[in-house]
């Protein structure tokens, strides 16, 4: 079996969630990459990106999805964006197995309006507006998604169906 299991995907397709049930399921342990970085800048995402820019954010990312390939029985949410930024969803692909969790632009929107999660990416848009940048950023990023080993249809998704998906893997 993998010992580097790597879920990917858009905001609020359920990677934190899945990733940790998984993680708990295999007896491997679970990071969450974006949380990661939080405790270790010692400040949020968003504060990351303004205080330090972008380039900064894309450097952290890098430099922990480095050290996470080192790591055997691990489970990883990444964040929306690792996969599209330095070849990352190469990284994962070589070290790793890659799942893409595939929602469509609509279901993200009803998840994102009902998440008690910040993402202050989405900002105060109406479920117009964000059913748009939804839209927009997904078919910018859905190509380096899909270079993912797996593609899974995020709706629904029970855990124990990544578990025999990574199991018939062998």
């Amino acid at each position: 079996m993998e010992s580097r299991i790597f879920l990917i995907g858009f905001m609020g397709s359920g990677k934190t969630t899945q990733g940790s049930a998984l993680a708990r399921k295999l007896g491997y342990r679970f990071v969450d990459m974006d949380r990661l970085i939080e405790e270790r800048a010692g400040m949020s995402i968003p504060e990351i990106f303004s205080e330090q820019g972008e380039e900064a954010f894309r450097k952290w990312e890098c430099d922990l999805l480095m050290e996470l390939c080192r790591i055997d029985c691990l489970v990883v949410s990444t964040g929306g964006g690792a996969p599209c930024h330095d070849d990352m969803i190469g990284i994962m692909n070589e070290h790793g197995c890659t799942i893409y969790l595939r929602l469509s632009p609509r279901a993200l929107r009803e998840r994102l309006v009902h998440s008690k999660t910040e993402r202050p990416l989405l900002g105060d848009r109406t479920e117009d507006e964000l059913l748009d940048f939804i839209e927009k950023l997904l078919a910018e990023r859905e190509a380096y998604y899909l270079k993912a080993r797996y593609t899974v249809d995020g709706t629904n998704l029970q855990t124990d169906r990544l578990v025999r998906l990574i199991r018939e893997d062998l």
